[in-house]
């Protein structure tokens, strides 16, 4: 019985796999679009009902604004690589949250996108906004979720209950999906999560100049944000993001690319 459960666990690791868009990079899928999606559906109306969502006022119509461009940047990209099943589920929603103590921004699986009014006076501008929301989206239509509870699913079941997991369990899939990580596994997962930052950095790119931002600005944003940011952070090899150093010149190597793209409105 366990030959035949690893063999099962095996063979769905081997053929649970997507392409990510643009970096081309093969990464491990195990769990549904539709289920990923639903499950961030009701994660991001329980963040809405307990939060001061902001629903008039400029800078509210700016983020939807910048939100409904990047949006359209990313069907646009699928529609040309003949991809759009990709984006299917999605129902885009762009929503501002009063909190300047949260200099943060997210988009969930699905275009479910939240901005905090804390991380506005470092954007300053409609341009440094782009590269943030830009950078949350791709992180949804890079489908890095679905990727970080697939990887949960193999570390904390292990290879003999994996197959039994994905038989459709889905309480078993939301429970793993919840579950804190142990040190052991957990430098790994941040290892993991540096990879998938920098990648949703190169996407976001792209789709801000696709949207008509200019993709220069995205160094400008990190400087201020590096500039902000206290001493005491710890050393990347213990962060879940790149450090600002590295990013930047990662995205100085990256511009030429998304100059390319790029077509001032």
């Amino acid at each position: 019985m366990f030959k035949k459960l690893a063999l099962l666990s095996c063979l769905a690791i081997a053929t649970a796999c997507s392409t990510v868009p643009i970096t081309g990079r093969r990464q491990l899928s195990l769990v549904s679009d539709s289920e990923v999606i639903g499950l961030a559906a009701q994660q991001y109306q329980q963040v809405l009902d307990t939060s001061k969502v902001v629903n008039s006022g400029t800078q509210a119509a700016m983020v939807k604004r910048v939100g409904q461009r990047i949006q359209t940047a990313v069907e646009t990209y699928f529609r040309q690589q003949n991809q759009s099943q990709q984006l299917e589920g999605y129902q885009w929603v762009f929503n501002l949250i009063q909190d300047d103590s949260q200099q943060n921004a997210w988009c969930m699986p699905g275009g479910k996108v939240v901005v905090y009014t804390g991380i506005l006076p470092i954007t300053q501008d409609e341009n440094g906004l782009a590269v943030v929301m830009g950078h949350e989206i791709a992180h949804a239509v890079a489908k890095h979720g679905s990727e970080r509870m697939s990887q949960g699913l193999v570390q904390q079941l292990g290879g003999q209950a994996l197959g039994v997991a994905l038989s459709g369990n889905s309480a078993m899939t939301q429970q793993v999906a919840a579950q804190a990580f142990g040190i052991g596994s957990q430098l790994g997962l941040l290892r993991y999560g540096r990879n998938q930052e920098s990648e949703a950095d190169h996407l976001g790119l792209i789709f801000m100049a696709m949207a008509g931002y200019d993709p220069k600005g995205a160094i400008e944003f990190w400087q201020r944000m590096d500039a902000r940011e206290n001493q005491a952070s710890p050393p990347e090899f213990l962060s879940t993001h790149p450090s600002n150093g590295t990013r930047i010149a990662d995205i100085q190597r990256e511009l030429p690319q998304a100059l390319k793209y790029y077509k001032p409105r």
